[in-house]
């Protein structure tokens, strides 16, 4: 029987959606088919460093591919931004990226902020470490009202340390000041929290904020009282210590990284990375070992991580302009 080529040809063609979306559909199934390089700005070693390889472990065993941590610290991050935007558009290089690379002010640096989905497509999230609230024992205040009520007190003398003008720390004390009504004194520290906590035990600097891993050892020294947590509920490893919010409703403050992939990135590589994630963050280990670091999890789609980085730039870049319009 004769063939009917128009018939033939009118077939074939029908069928090539349900051909490209079935090829579409195996090439998610089997990404990763290697390993994935994750570009991070912190050095080796630090608190967003081994928060990111106890994820990367999580993803080595959910993918069955390694997931290998690459440090690029310098340039306030815009090194390791450059190198995980200009990467193949593929899913094998994918940007761990933290909250001041969002909110850095305007010319600071190449590459910076990052906006998505303008510069990246968006992963997922990777956790968040709280940003504590602490008071020297000397001091004799044991609640945030008791604080307030003392900074009101004494507008602009009670100082508390930061680890620089912009930093989280800093804006953090900001924030607080603008929520609260209150005017306190910022004293930047180059060498970090240690030197903060030195003064704070030299009673030169009666408050210090920072995340728990800077604080952990003065907290339980005694040298310090955390007084509240900037984390959207108490935390289960301290029950007794308020959040922020109980007193000043909405505050949250923390530290936080998300997974990007370069602009471009195929929409089905980002979901099945954005799944292979939030399996890993799932992982009772990883949950376990991010509760022992103090870091709180949220596993994100795409489109949620997106809404929470627009979110987060809408709350601090209006405090970092001040900053920056201050100094």
């Amino acid at each position: 029987m004769p063939i009917d080529r128009r018939a033939f040809i009118a077939t074939s063609l029908s069928a090539l959606p349900l051909l490209a979306s079935r090829t579409i559909a195996a090439h998610a199934q089997n990404y990763p088919a290697h390993p994935v390089r994750l570009i991070t700005d912190s050095g080796a070693g630090s608190a967003v460093d081994v928060t990111t390889r106890v994820i990367a472990d999580g993803l080595n065993r959910v993918s069955g591919q390694q997931a290998v941590v690459v440090n690029k610290p310098g340039a306030g991050g815009s090194v390791a931004i450059h190198a995980a935007g200009t990467a193949a558009a593929d899913g094998y290089t994918l940007g761990v990226v933290s909250l001041s690379a969002f909110i850095a002010p305007l010319g600071k640096a190449d590459n910076l902020p990052v906006e998505v989905p303008r510069d990246f497509a968006a992963v997922g999230y990777l956790s968040g470490g709280a940003m504590f609230i602490t008071a020297a024992s000397w001091l004799g205040v044991k609640t945030l009202p008791e604080l307030i009520a003392l900074a009101k007190k004494q507008p602009g003398e009670l100082a508390y340390g930061t680890n620089g003008s912009g930093r989280l720390t800093n804006l953090t004390g900001e924030l607080l000041q603008e929520r609260a009504g209150i005017k306190l004194l910022m004293v930047p520290y180059s060498g970090g929290t240690t030197k903060i906590l030195n003064d704070v035990m030299g009673k030169r600097i009666p408050i210090a904020i920072d995340a728990f891993s800077g604080l952990a050892g003065a907290i339980k020294a005694g040298t310090i009282v955390p007084i509240a947590v900037a984390s959207s509920k108490r935390l289960a490893n301290f029950p007794d210590v308020p959040t922020v919010a109980e007193t000043l409703p909405g505050f949250t403050a923390a530290g936080w990284q998300v997974l990007l992939a370069p602009a471009g990135t195929p929409a089905h590589i980002v979901n099945k990375a954005n799944m292979d994630l939030n399996k890993a963050l799932h992982d009772a280990e990883v949950r376990q070992r991010l509760d022992q670091l103090m870091r709180e999890v949220q596993p994100m789609s795409s489109e949620e991580t997106i809404a929470f980085i627009q979110g987060e730039q809408k709350k601090w870049k209006p405090i970092v302009t001040r900053v920056a319009e201050a100094h």
